[in-house]
């Protein structure tokens, strides 16, 4: 018993641990412009907010726990215990972020409130560096002034633009998901997902070409075209897949890899639709009519012939064993996104002759009770 309060004791410490630090009117002039500068936060346990940075803050003040002995990270109760403190120093409003310096001469910081500019700011005041690891590399194609028109007025590319802020509460709430929308179509190299700065001072005249006024603003640039059009269906992943499949005449799906119907062709699947009812020399008949179309109907067409060959051989068990083959190299994704696409077209077209064989036993099944 006197462990496991001891153990809940020590996980509570853990838990509650944080690397910034509290400063008081009792404590306050030992830390700050004692030779170390530091960043400190004004804040009030009521204001929404502050309470939206709290975990930012935490982060920040973790990223340069390393560097304890160089820079503060510190937090004020301005409504509560350090009301005194909030008045000293002028703060009208939560949260409010100033800047000491080592001699405990201030300056208000008025950067953004993400982890990487507060950061950035901290870095570039005292040369320190933090240890936040680097993002990855966006999916989505970042393009400014210098680089739009030769992408998104590209006569051979779909393009699809989001116009953002940093600071745009929309915008971060968005790009997660236009992320993914960026990830899914990355294969196709004709059909771009695209980003773009438009508070950026050198994107401002972009901006401004193309009406950009709120963010964000998504617009939609067709090959061919010079003249954009608005986006302005819904913001979830579906809602992007679904507009980019229908103007780029692709066949994504919502998480990435192809749709169910990515690589079936009509006229070839009504043949695989007869060829598998048929028999012997009707095969025969069928697979010679196959061949001839495909003459002119491109490489997807092949798997079609494929099948029907194998099936015309009197494979055992083909059309399930190649089903089930395919579909756990599928769910296991271990392969470049270029083979995967290969490997779902063909998963996509042995449907086309598993579906007519579910149909068929459907209707003998129905053929036989009705006897």
């Amino acid at each position: 018993m006197k462990f496991s309060l001891f153990a809940a004791i020590i996980a509570a410490a853990v838990v509650s641990a944080s690397n910034v630090l509290e400063l008081t009117p009792a404590n306050f002039d030992t830390v700050i412009g004692q030779g170390k500068p530091g960043l400190v936060e004004f804040f009030a346990p009521w204001c929404g907010h502050c309470k939206t940075l709290a975990p930012v803050y935490e982060e920040l003040a973790d990223s340069y726990a390393h560097a304890k002995d160089k820079v503060v990270i510190a937090k004020v109760d301005a409504d509560g215990e350090g009301k005194p403190l909030g008045s000293k120093f002028g703060v009208g409003g939560y949260p409010t972020l100033k800047w000491f310096n080592a001699d405990g001469t201030n300056e208000p910081y008025d950067g953004g409130r993400d982890l990487d500019t507060l950061s950035g700011n901290i870095a570039q005041k005292v040369g320190l560096k933090s240890n936040i690891k680097a993002p990855p590399p966006p999916e989505t194609l970042i393009l400014d002034a210098h680089t739009f028109d030769s992408v998104a007025l590209d006569s051979e590319k779909n393009v699809l633009v989001s116009f953002t802020a940093p600071w745009c509460g929309h915008c971060k709430n968005m790009k997660p998901t236009y992320e993914k929308v960026a990830h899914t179509f990355k294969p196709e190299s004709n059909c771009i997902v695209a980003n773009v700065d438009g508070d950026d001072k050198k994107n401002k005249d972009l901006a401004a070409k193309y009406g950009v006024s709120s963010f964000p603003t998504i617009k939609f640039f067709a090959k061919g075209s010079t003249e954009p059009e608005d986006y302005e269906g819904g913001r979830s992943e579906a809602d992007f897949v679904a507009f980019l499949n229908k103007k780029c005449g692709t066949e994504r799906a919502v998480g990435g890899g192809l749709s169910d119907q990515a690589g079936r062709l009509p006229e070839f699947d009504a043949l695989a639709s007869k060829f598998f009812v048929a028999a012997g020399d009707a095969r025969d008949t069928l697979l010679k009519d196959a061949a001839a179309l495909a003459v002119s109907a491109g490489v997807v067409s092949k798997h079609y012939l494929r099948v029907m060959e194998k099936l015309v051989n009197g494979t055992e068990g083909y059309l399930e064993k190649e089903t089930k083959r395919l579909e756990s190299i599928l769910k296991k994704r271990s392969l470049a996104p270029a083979k995967l696409d290969e490997i779902k077209i063909k998963s996509n077209i042995l449907r086309a002759f598993s579906e007519t064989s579910k149909v068929e036993e459907e209707e003998t099944k129905r053929d036989t009770a009705e006897l």
